[in-house]
């Protein structure tokens, strides 16, 4: 995977918890940064489909009955 090479601005707190935390899990603070970022982004995305599901129920209700059909298929563990 190609790499660019960007620059920011981080205060001295946070940059003193980053270097910790990456070296707790012995990594390097580009890689520590990354999957942060990598994971607020998928939890972005999670929250954007989430929001996009509501409205689109909100709009198109589940109807009485729709679901019966599937009532007798579902297992929840029980023996």
């Amino acid at each position: 995977m190609a790499m660019k090479t960007i620059q920011m601005m981080i205060d001295d707190r946070l940059l003193k918890r980053v270097d910790k935390m990456s070296r707790e899990r012995r990594t390097t603070r580009s890689a520590f940064i990354r999957h942060a970022l990598e994971t607020e982004i998928r939890r972005q995305h999670l929250r954007n489909e989430e929001t996009r599901h509501a409205h689109g129920y909100a709009l198109h209700p589940v109807a009485p009955g729709e679901f019966d059909a599937w009532l007798n298929e579902q297992d929840w563990g029980a023996q």
